[in-house]
């Protein structure tokens, strides 16, 4: 038994895929808490800090929290930060990191996760931010918000020339991976976050 704390129910079926295709015998217990973002995209208070930190400590087996925004506070409790094993990736890259996001509330810890996997090394980091796009993942048109995304990337890299690696810092944003025709690696989590929890069940 694992536990995934989500704060979208559209990552249930994400997770439930992988699983099924990396370790179809893992029974994954899946907790929504829509709430955790929201209030979160305000800015964590002590009182949120506490409940994430709460639910975490009192989970069953290993834990993975697929939320990027509150993913820091939720390792802090012993959780497996679902962005945290592709910012090493990244960061093992190096030089020209172009790191998407279309939660502003993500922005932060991103960046911060980010500069830490570096641990001192050098690299050009440039930030997509695309809050303009989130409305499409909100009324469920999934498959615009994927394209738009890429879309999005590609004229960047049209701009500024490609970049090393292409990080897409939420898991939400992942299958936009698939339409994206920029010429260098992009690192998505979910799978990576997963293939981590795994390695705590073994």
């Amino acid at each position: 038994m694992t536990t995934l704390f989500h704060t979208s129910a559209t990552h249930i079926l994400r997770f439930d895929t992988i699983r099924d295709r990396l370790a179809p015998d893992v029974q994954l217990n899946h907790v929504v808490r829509t709430d955790w973002l929201d209030r979160a995209r305000g800015g964590i208070d002590k009182r949120l800090r506490t409940e994430i930190m709460d639910a975490v400590g009192t989970a069953r087996g290993p834990v993975l929290c697929s939320c990027s925004t509150i993913g820091g506070i939720a390792a802090e409790a012993g959780a497996i930060r679902i962005d945290q094993p592709m910012m090493q990736a990244a960061a093992d890259i190096g030089g020209r990191i172009l790191v998407a996001y279309c939660l502003m509330s993500t922005a932060t810890p991103t960046l911060e996760l980010l500069y830490k996997c570096l641990d001192g090394r050098a690299a050009d980091i440039h930030s997509l931010p695309l809050p303009h796009l989130w409305a499409l993942f909100e009324s469920g048109d999934t498959e615009a918000f994927e394209q738009s995304i890429a879309a999005e990337v590609d004229v960047w890299a049209a701009k500024n020339g490609a970049p090393n690696v292409v990080v897409l810092a939420q898991a939400s944003m992942s299958a936009a991976q698939e339409f994206a025709t920029v010429d260098c690696p992009i690192l998505t989590s979910p799978e990576t976050a997963f293939r981590a929890l795994l390695a705590q069940l073994r």
